[in-house]
Parts: C-alpha cells; structure tokens; sequence
C-alpha cells in the first residue's frame, strides 16, 4: 500500500466505519426483522473497524446523524460491500427488500449495474463455502475483469 492510500484510509476513518455501520443495521432491518444472529455479525463488524459497542447502539438510536460515505479505496469498498452482503444472507432467508437495497448499495458504492447480481451472487457463494473479504475480492476480480464492462473504482 502506498502512502497515498494509507493516507486515505487515514482521513476516512471513523466517519466511513459509522457509515457503514449505518448501512449494515439498515440491511438487518429492512426486511423488519432484526434478530440476534444479524446483531452478532453487526458486533464483530464494528469492533473490526474500531466501534464500541455503545457507539454502535448510538448509531442504531440516531441514524439520520450519520452521513452516507462511500470509501475511496478499492479494497475498503470491496469490504463493505462484501460486508453488506454477509449481513443480507446471516439469517439465511433472503427477502425481496434485503435483495434490492443490496443492489442499491452496489450502485452508489460504483460497480457497473450489469454485473451487479452477479458480483452478489459471487459474494453469496463464497461467503457459503467460509472464503473472507480478501479471498473473494480476488475471485471477483477475476470474474469481473473477464467480464465485457469493468467495475467502475
């Protein structure tokens, strides 16, 4: 990682987490049905990007105080999004709505709308057979640069 991309992480910081964080509760509950599974992997999620607990609750309370963010950063991008997904598929019942706002989420992170169900799907299989962010990034990137229409970054 050059120093140009460390110091882009570097000023996204917490306001791309809390984003995120807004984008995954609002994946959990748009299928009205926010269980405990979803809020466990809402948890692990927060704590890897350096949100307590108590900020994530604050989030949950106030989410019209957290601006939408789109990171700048390819791999960040990928993570989120992948993240998004994991959220979409953790109580294993996919829903119409949880389907759209994933595909909405695709279009505002950048990603060419032909490949969009695609790349979900993609995601969905690996995440399936236990692959993490970075393995699956590497996979996608190869389907996606096979494919006629690149992914915009």
């Amino acid at each position: 990682m050059n120093f140009p991309e460390i110091l882009s992480l570097f000023r996204q910081g917490k306001g791309t987490a809390k984003s995120h964080m807004k984008n995954l509760i609002e994946m959990a509950a748009v299928d009205g049905n926010f269980d405990d599974v979803e809020y466990d992997l809402l948890k692990a999620i927060a704590k890897r990007n350096g949100i307590s607990e108590s900020q994530l609750k604050e989030i949950r309370k106030n989410p019209s105080g957290i601006h939408f963010e789109v990171p700048t950063n390819k791999k960040e991008k990928f993570h989120q999004f992948y993240d998004l997904v994991n959220m979409m598929v953790a109580d294993k019942a996919v829903h119409n709505d949880e389907q759209r706002l994933c595909s909405l989420f695709a279009v505002k992170f950048g990603y060419a709308r032909p490949h969009i169900n695609g790349l979900i799907d993609a995601i969905r299989a690996n995440i399936k057979n236990g692959q993490d962010h970075n393995e699956t990034m590497k996979r996608v990137d190869i389907m996606l640069t096979e494919a006629p229409a690149s992914v915009s970054q």
